[in-house]
C-alpha cells in the first residue's frame, strides 16, 4: 500500500508515520474504499506521537496514537455527515477544520501548509460530488441510457404481398438507380488551450475534473497521476 501512496504524498510527511498508519488501516478499509490523502501533524517542537487525518472516497478518518504509540484510536465520519471544511494558514503551519451536520467541529492543527491544502482540495471534491451527483460523467451516461431505454419503437404497418403471374411486369435490375447514403461529416473538435495559458483557478478546476473521472472509474490511476503531475507543474 505504501508504494501506491508515494504518488500522492509529499516530502513533508514522515515515512515512518505513514507506514504505521497505512498498516493499521489495511484491515479497516471497506470494499471499493481508496485512500485519497494522508496528512500528519508536525508541531514546532519534536512531535513523537503526531495525530493524523486520512481522507478516502467514503469518509474522513482521524488517527490518534494512544498508550505511548502502542495503540491507535480511529474516529471516522462519512462524507454524507460532513457539512463543510476549512483551512486556516499560520506562520508555523495550517489548521484543517471540518464540521458535521450535527454541529460538531473538529480541527487538526500544526499541519504542513502543503498537506493542509491538498487535504482541503480532496475534501472539497468529495463534497461537490455529493452536492452535484448528476454533474459527474457516470451520472450523465446513466441518465442518457435510462432515457433511451424507454423510447417507443414505431410500429411497422404490414403490407399484403401480391403474387406476380406476369414476369414481364418485373422491372429489370438495370433500371434501378443505385444511391449511397449521404456521409455525415463530423465536426473537428477544438483542441484544448495549453496548460501554460490557463489561470490558477482554471488549472485547479481541470485537476478536479480529472479527479472526478478517476473516482468514477473512467480513467486509470496511472493516467490521473500523469495529468496531475503535468498540471501541478504550472501551478
Amino acid at each position: 500500500m505504501i508504494d501506491n501512496l508515494k504518488k500522492i504524498l509529499n516530502e513533508d510527511q514522515d515515512p515512518k508515520a505513514i507506514e504505521k498508519i497505512t498498516a493499521r488501516l489495511a484491515n479497516l478499509l471497506m470494499t471499493n474504499e481508496e485512500i485519497g490523502y494522508i496528512a500528519v501533524q508536525k508541531k514546532p517542537a519534536v512531535t513523537i506521537l503526531p495525530d493524523s487525518i486520512v481522507v478516502t472516497n467514503k469518509r474522513i478518518i482521524l488517527c490518534k496514537p494512544k498508550n505511548l504509540g502502542l495503540s491507535m484510536e480511529f474516529i471516522d465520519y462519512n462524507w454524507d455527515d460532513i457539512a463543510a471544511s476549512f483551512v486556516k494558514e499560520g506562520i508555523l503551519g495550517a489548521d484543517f477544520t471540518f464540521s458535521t451536520k450535527s454541529d460538531f467541529t473538529h480541527t487538526i492543527d500544526y499541519l504542513p501548509k502543503n498537506q493542509a491544502r491538498k487535504l482541503y482540495t480532496y475534501a472539497k471534491e468529495q463534497l461537490d460530488l455529493l452536492k452535484n451527483p448528476m454533474s459527474s460523467p457516470i451520472a450523465e451516461v446513466s441518465k442518457y441510457a435510462e432515457e433511451t431505454a424507454f423510447e417507443e419503437v414505431p410500429e411497422v404497418e404490414e403490407v399484403e404481398t401480391e403474387e406476380v403471374t406476369n414476369f414481364a411486369e418485373i422491372v429489370p435490375v438495370s433500371n434501378y438507380t443505385s444511391f449511397e447514403e449521404p456521409k455525415v461529416e463530423t465536426a473537428t473538435t477544438t483542441t484544448d488551450r495549453k496548460l501554460s495559458e490557463l489561470s490558477q483557478d482554471e488549472l485547479f478546476e481541470k485537476l478536479q475534473n480529472y479527479k472526478k473521472l478517476l473516482d468514477n472509474g473512467l480513467i486509470m490511476q496511472g493516467e490521473y497521476d500523469n495529468y496531475k503531475k503535468e498540471i501541478l507543474g504550472y501551478m
